[in-house]
């Protein structure tokens, strides 16, 4: 069944930097190539810097990164990072951990080696319907991704265009952008209406040359989309509170709690290529419930 096209793509080079946007890609069991490839590892505690935790590490959404030459196969891709002042940094140059300890008060090295079992601090704003609303702890990144990678959970984050509609409709005074959900793949769904992914749930996805996503979870949410980003995105602790009256599907990961929640994970069962504009079906039943 076609459920849309894929109307944008997304690599994020290094967590918790803003990414960019590309015409097409391969896709991996890894996900995008060079996706998530590098992060900041807090020396001090070994923690990787992620912007759940945004008194220390929010700044980091207001960094921008590109990768330079890139090629399918690339262990340790140059990336180039443009930090909010508008200087420009190379991942290879020798000073560069001094240039972020200087951004963001701490020494940190920027590395493409996660630490074994990766971890990140997570603030969770006081929100009714957040299961652990007011709460901060670190927690295990990558627990449905392969070993050695960057990605909060799954190699591949789904995002439709009906369900940023669906929230700019609940949500008319926010700035309803899909820079606060970092997406892989954004699916234009101009037939469907409302938080359409989480039917999608247990489900396979069909796009571009051979590509086969199998959907796991929706994507629960923390503070990050209410985060100011960049110049034109500002806070907005609001959208979280909308998100939870409004989206609050099971997770099956987490044992069906209900979790305020947009878009959705997925785990690649067959590579290939996809671009802009490729056909998207769902296909399968599913493996599983919703409790």
């Amino acid at each position: 069944m076609n459920v849309g096209r894929i109307a944008t793509i997304w690599r994020y080079p290094v967590k918790s930097m803003g990414g960019e946007e590309l015409p097409e890609t391969t896709v991996t069991e890894r996900g995008v190539p060079g996706d998530r490839s590098m992060a900041l590892l807090d020396c001090e505690t070994g923690k990787v810097a992620s912007a759940k935790h945004p008194r220390r590490w929010g700044m980091l959404l207001d960094c921008q990164a590109r990768l330079v030459g890139f090629s399918v196969g690339s262990t340790t891709p140059a990336i180039q990072i443009t930090l909010p002042d508008g200087r420009t940094l190379e991942s290879g140059q020798e000073d560069i951990n001094e240039h972020f300890a200087q951004l963001l008060g701490r020494s940190v090295t920027l590395s493409s080696v996660p630490p074994r079992q990766a971890e990140t601090e997570r603030e969770y704003p006081d929100v009714e319907g957040l299961p652990v609303s007011g709460m901060f702890f670190a927690g295990q990144i990558g627990l449905g991704a392969p070993p050695g990678t960057f990605f909060d959970y799954a190699p591949i984050h789904l995002l439709t265009t009906a369900s940023m509609a669906a929230l700019r409709r609940v949500a008319p005074n926010s700035a309803v952008d899909l820079r606060r959900f970092r997406p892989n793949l954004v699916i234009a769904t101009p037939d469907a209406e409302g938080f359409v992914e989480n039917d999608w749930v247990g489900r396979t996805l069909l796009l571009g040359d051979g590509i086969r996503l199998r959907v796991t979870d929706p994507t629960p949410r923390c503070v990050i989309p209410t985060l100011p980003q960049g110049i034109n995105l500002p806070r907005d602790p609001s959208l979280l509170r909308t998100i939870a009256a409004h989206n609050r599907p099971p997770i099956p990961t987490l044992g069906g709690v209900n979790w305020p929640s947009i878009g959705v994970y997925a785990t690649v069962e067959h590579g290939g290529t996809v671009r802009d504009g490729d056909e998207v079906r769902l296909a399968g039943d599913r493996t599983h419930s919703q409790r």
